[in-house]
C-alpha cells in the first residue's frame, strides 16, 4: 500500500483525514499563493492546490494530498482576514446572504495526478454588530478563508448549507477517501 502525505499545515485537514481512518505524514507546502484578481473562485482553489502539490517532492510509493479552500461572494474571493477591520467587513458582507465555499484537492503519485473541486453554498443569518464584535474577540477568524470557522463559534452564523459540510471545514472528506482508495491508499 501507498503512504499518504498531507502537504498542509492545517490541523483541520489532518484531523478530518485521521477521523476517516487515514494514517499520514505531514509535509507542509510553502508554495506562492498569489492569484490574479480575475481568476474565478472555483478555479482559484484548484490552481492553489496544484501549486502546493508541485512545490513538494514526491517519494516512491507516496500519494500526496494538497488542498485549498476559497470563500466567494458576488464572484469575489474572501481570503484570510488581514486584520480585525478586514474580518468585520467580510462578516458584514456575508450577513443575511449566501456565499460559496470551494475546496479543491490535488492528489499526486508516481502514476499521475487528479484535481477536483467541491462547492458548498452557505447562508448566514443577518448578523448584529454585537454578534460580529463577540466573534472577533475570539481567536477563530484569523486563519480561515472568509474569516469564520463553521466547526466553531462561526457555525452559529449559519442558517443553511447546501452541499458537503466538511467541504466548508476544509476538506470534502467522503469524496477524498474514495479518491484515495483509487490511488492505492489503505484506509483503516
Amino acid at each position: 500500500m501507498k503512504t499518504l502525505v498531507l502537504g498542509s499545515q492545517s490541523p483541520r485537514r489532518k484531523a478530518l483525514l485521521e477521523m476517516a481512518g487515514c494514517s499520514l505524514i505531514l509535509r507542509p507546502s510553502y508554495a506562492d499563493e498569489t492569484l490574479e484578481p480575475s481568476v474565478p473562485a472555483d478555479e482559484a482553489a484548484a490552481y492553489l492546490a496544484e501549486q502546493k502539490s508541485t512545490a513538494l517532492q514526491l517519494e516512491r510509493n507516496e500519494v500526496l494530498l494538497t488542498s485549498d479552500t476559497v470563500v466567494s461572494i458576488d464572484g469575489g474571493i474572501l481570503g484570510k482576514p488581514a486584520d480585525r477591520q478586514d474580518a468585520r467587513q467580510m462578516l458584514e458582507r456575508m450577513s443575511g446572504r449566501t456565499h460559496q465555499v470551494y475546496t479543491a484537492v490535488c492528489l499526486r503519485s508516481e502514476e499521475g495526478r487528479r484535481t477536483f473541486t467541491t462547492g458548498t453554498d452557505v447562508s448566514f443569518y443577518t448578523l448584529t454588530d454585537e454578534e460580529i464584535d463577540h466573534y472577533l474577540n475570539t481567536d477563530e477568524p484569523w486563519d480561515k478563508a472568509g474569516g469564520y470557522g463553521i466547526q466553531g463559534k462561526g457555525g452559529l452564523f449559519v442558517r443553511e448549507i447546501k452541499g458537503d459540510y466538511y467541504n466548508v471545514v476544509g476538506l470534502p472528506v467522503a469524496r477524498v477517501i474514495r479518491e484515495l482508495k483509487e490511488f492505492g491508499v489503505s484506509i483503516h
